[in-house]
């Protein structure tokens, strides 16, 4: 049977039903494919480097493997020591910003009494009843924090085992998926999976400049402002920054809730600011250039993507979501029947401009894969 043949109606209710069952198997395989692709991000990073390797330095591909986890084990491991460092600091002065944060309380309390004639008395009752209420849940809570510890340690353990599985046997994974297809779509599909893969790699390492960049940017705006922790700030506002739109205004209310325990709330506004500053840049100078030349496609479907990557694997899919979508319009715009849908994705075309051509050179990426 034909399916372009078909009613509409029908083709309609098959690709709703087809979404329908895509999505249950993603949630459900959470734990496995969530891991799983971002190793396959990760090795496509470090590929190059394997490839060098075992190439130039003639080391066996095991050899080249596992030196490629060492490395990336040493960089997490560098960043937990970070954090780590930071943090121990930031819990020396928790006396002081408590002490802080409760004369800025006590002063916003006056200030509600004055402006809504709301006693004292009685915002302390509403704030015990709401500590209460938190506190009789607090077997919930310790099960929710037990949760993402044991799914956090089994996502790094399952990350780990497919980036040694995927670096090791990227030859065998690039043969199956060329061979099984028809013969007559060889070329193509080989084209597309050498696309996908350069795309991811730049992507990544596009993405890993721009967390530097914003880093940067950050911590340097919060030093001049005289925000406390100003470089760890600027690394975590680096790092949620991965995470499109969202990340920035989680990263915003942590900064401003640091500098008003810390500052003056005058101070607050000026963090505000100098965030909004830093997002601009970013959107219009940095992401163009470093990140967005890597991935074309419309904020409507990056929004959408983020929403159900969240929805279906939470902060993990919110970060995946953006090359899952690159992916899937790489492959739209390879098949005849889905070009549509690849252009429904990508970035709307001015007219009167021509459009670049992008070749590959599949000399050079079929030694890669090698």
């Amino acid at each position: 049977m034909n399916f372009l043949r078909l009613p509409f109606l029908v083709k309609l209710t098959l690709v709703v039903i087809s979404i329908i069952g895509i999505g249950y198997l993603l949630v459900l395989e959470q734990t496995i494919i969530a891991p799983f692709f971002f190793a396959f991000l990760m090795a496509m990073l470090f590929l190059p480097a394997a490839t060098f390797m075992e190439r130039k330095l003639r080391f066996p591909r095991s050899v080249s493997t596992m030196t490629s986890v060492f490395i990336m084990l040493i960089i997490l491991s560098g960043i937990i020591y970070f954090f780590t460092n930071q943090l121990s600091d930031f819990s020396k002065d928790l006396p002081h910003l408590r002490e802080q944060f409760t004369t800025v309380f006590n002063n916003l309390q006056h200030w509600v009494s004055k402006t809504f004639n709301v006693k004292v008395d009685e915002q302390v009752d509403y704030i015990n009843q709401g500590l209460n209420k938190l506190l009789s849940s607090s077997g919930a809570i310790l099960g929710f924090t037990f949760g993402i510890f044991s799914t956090g340690f089994g996502f790094i353990l399952f990350f780990t085992l497919f980036f040694i599985f995927i670096l090791n046997y990227r030859r065998l994974l690039n043969n199956f998926i060329v061979t099984v297809f028809n013969e007559r779509h060889k070329s193509s599909v080989q084209e597309a999976v050498n696309e996908i893969r350069i795309m991811t790699k730049k992507y990544i390492f596009g993405l890993c400049i721009q967390v530097v960049i914003v880093s940067i940017l950050t911590a340097t705006v919060l030093t001049i402002l005289g925000v406390k922790y100003a470089i760890l700030l600027g690394v975590l506002t680096g790092l949620l920054n991965v995470i499109p739109y969202l990340g920035i205004f989680i990263s915003l209310v942590i900064s401003c809730f640091i500098a008003f325990a810390t500052a003056s709330p005058s101070t607050c506004i000026y963090v505000a600011i100098g965030y909004i500053g830093i997002h601009a840049v970013d959107g219009n100078i940095i992401l163009p250039f470093v990140v967005g030349s890597r991935v074309k496609i419309n904020a409507l479907f990056s929004f959408i993507g983020i929403l159900l990557g969240e929805h279906l694997w939470g902060i993990a899919g919110m970060f995946l979501c953006i090359p899952a979508i690159a992916i899937i319009k790489i492959i739209c715009e390879r098949v005849e029947d889905l070009k549509p849908w690849g252009r429904l994705l990508g970035e709307e075309i001015k007219p009167n401009k021509k459009k670049k051509s992008y070749k590959i050179s599949k000399n050079i990426t079929l030694k890669e894969m090698d």
